[in-house]
């Protein structure tokens, strides 16, 4: 293990998670003049959820990023990431500030811009978009709002690999581009991988997976339900889709139809498996109700337009 810049050594009770964050807590909400550093992080109300500088490599050389992570699940536990494409190298000279058009900005002390929210993406105008704060819900999502209290942007508008209970995935495109979750490249590098989940733009009542351009993975007609049977006892409720349409798009979100005490998310692996998961804290592990593909048969046109798959025998032929 690399040494940690002095600043951290007092966070390293911290350090058991198979993440490694940089982990003094300084509250809920981020303010233009508290930038926030290596050395804190914001922790919603409830606990649940933390932001801050953080490294998934365990050994070797350490890349470092800002995202949101379960605070209290010690592994597999990130589900965003800011500055996926542009790794810290050094997170003692990193900080997450207001910039004076009140976006927020990551950058480090050479200056280099590394990642940046853009809040005139969201249509507000300058008079909106002054003063303010940004918030970790209890839900996962980080808001930055006006001293208005308008929400000047929020990252849940902006998916990475994984889809949280209520949060919406564009599968329309009339005046915005589709979204999809983006796998990581592997279990140490959060930086865009091969594998996508979303909606086809000609066909985005099903869901799809994609190994780069190609399908790789494609859902059955719609249905309401993602999961029912003998899985909901894992989770005491049915998990359902929901189409909502926010401003002439369609989206898609999935929840819990009543209060779960239940973890659940959707994510987009890096193996090219669509998992939806849920914590089970008595093995301290995650579970996987659903993974798609299931098999090599599920896999988009596996035996070409007119084969048929067979996988009643050990080895998957096509026939």
């Amino acid at each position: 293990m690399d040494p940690l810049p002095i600043h951290t050594i007092i966070c390293l009770v911290c350090w058991s998670f198979w993440l490694f964050p940089l982990c003094a807590s300084s509250g809920s909400r981020l303010l233009p003049d508290k930038p926030l550093s290596a050395g804190s992080t914001i922790t919603s109300d409830d606990g649940t959820f933390a932001l801050g500088f953080f490294s998934p490599s365990s050994s070797g050389k350490k890349h470092y990023y800002v995202g949101i992570w379960y605070k209290n699940i010690p592994k597999d536990n990130v589900v965003w990431v800011a500055n996926r494409a542009m790794p810290i190298a050094d997170p003692s000279s990193a900080t997450l500030a207001f910039t004076n058009g009140s976006n927020l900005a990551l950058s480090d002390t050479n200056g280099q811009l590394l990642w940046m929210t853009d809040i005139s993406a969201a249509g507000n105008s300058s008079s909106e978009a002054t003063g303010g704060e940004a918030t970790l819900d209890n839900n996962g999502n980080f808001i930055l709002r006006s001293s208005q209290g308008i929400i000047l942007w929020q990252s849940f508008d902006y998916p990475t690999d994984t889809l949280l209970p209520g949060m919406n995935l564009r599968i329309t495109h009339k005046t915005h581009a589709l979204q999809r979750l983006v796998s990581w490249r592997n279990t140490q590098d959060p930086s865009p991988g091969n594998f996508s989940y979303g909606a086809h733009p000609d066909e985005f009542l099903r869901r799809f997976s994609w190994n780069g351009s190609t399908p790789y993975w494609r859902s059955p007609a719609w249905n309401n339900y993602l999961l029912v049977g003998r899985y909901v006892e894992s989770v005491k409720s049915t998990i359902h889709f929901t189409l909502n349409t926010i401003d002439d798009e369609v989206y898609i979100s999935f929840g819990l139809p009543e209060p779960s005490v239940s973890l659940v998310l959707l994510k987009m692996d890096y193996s090219g498996k669509m998992k939806l998961r849920t914590w089970n804290s008595n093995m301290s592990k995650w579970t996987d109700l659903r993974s798609e593909p299931k098999h090599e048969c599920n896999k988009f046109g596996y035996c070409g337009p007119f084969g048929y798959c067979d996988n009643t025998q050990p080895i998957v032929t096509c026939k």
